[in-house]
């Protein structure tokens, strides 16, 4: 057993999201299409001397027992019935509350990284089975691939889009995902489309009219965004991403960007088919 395994928990984008029904148990059916995106959190793991979960995290508020990772923790132990004996460091790199699906992520790479690091030999539909009870989300990052969901979200087809590099804005305004879904205005019947890979450049967002309607701060960067491309919502918000040609265009953007919008953060980042936390435990592997 290695003495430490650090691990990425790369963040994501909806190319689209359209709701196309309720289900009467009040989850909302829906089509997206996930990309994973070169830009992640950090997890180190390391085995300790006594049984039990040590988890510390970047941002103190964080370290609660609800938190993703340690939920994910007390999952596997279940699973395995032992309690593993280790300390969990997460390093937040990704904005909370931004629709990236970090603290998914997180949870997924806690599952993938404790499998790895103690040989538990979980296979991936077990992982996807556990990762569903923490989130909708948190199956297409077990998965590690690029995919067109449906269902609740959790429903995958791997599918291959081109690399392309996005600047993503997140206005430092927090986005209750709740309140989005249970909002009357929240359109509902988009109809249902077979799987095309285009609708990453021509589909649309369902919350973004309603996100742009109660956020302010939000309408604005689009307005600004709209200038340099079609911007669009990813998950409930609070980011928005435009696709660029290439780094160059990206960074150029990205500058222009937050200089017109100093009170938001602006990144450049590439999108990826596999991701960055798969990528580490198949060199590891090698």
């Amino acid at each position: 057993m290695p003495n430490t395994l650090t691990m990425p928990a790369p963040a994501k984008l909806n190319r689209f999201l359209h709701i196309t029904g309720r289900r009467p148990d009040g989850y909302h059916e829906l089509q997206t299409l996930f990309q994973m995106l070169d830009w992640s959190d950090q997890l180190t793991f390391t085995p300790t001397s006594q049984p039990g979960l040590l988890f510390h995290c970047s941002d103190p508020a964080l370290e609660t027992d609800d938190n993703l990772v340690a939920r994910a923790y007390r999952l596997i132990c279940e699973q395995v019935d032992q309690e593993l004996p280790v300390s969990i460091h997460l390093q937040k790199f990704l904005p909370m509350g931004g629709g990236l699906g970090g603290g998914s992520s997180d949870a997924a790479s806690t599952l993938l990284g404790l499998n790895q690091l103690f040989n538990l030999n979980l296979d991936q539909p077990t992982l996807e089975r556990l990762g569903r009870t923490l989130g909708a989300d948190v199956p297409v990052f077990v998965r590690g691939q690029t995919a067109w969901a449906e269902g609740i979200g959790d429903k995958l087809t791997p599918i291959a889009l081109d690399e392309l590099w996005h600047i993503i804005v997140h206005p430092n305004v927090h986005v209750s995902t709740a309140t989005l879904f249970s909002h009357p205005e929240l359109t509902r019947d988009t109809p249902v489309s077979t799987i095309q890979p285009e609708l990453a450049i021509h589909g649309h967002n369902d919350f973004e009219p309603l996100v742009r309607r109660l956020y302010p701060q939000i309408d604005q960067a689009f307005e600004c965004c709209q200038d340099y491309g079609n911007a669009r919502l990813t998950g409930t918000g609070a980011c928005l991403f435009m696709t660029m040609p290439d780094q160059a265009s990206a960074e150029n953007v990205r500058h222009s960007i937050q200089d017109r919008l100093p009170d938001a953060n602006v990144y450049a980042v590439r999108g990826r088919n596999l991701s960055p936390a798969h990528q580490h435990l198949s060199a590891g592997r090698a």
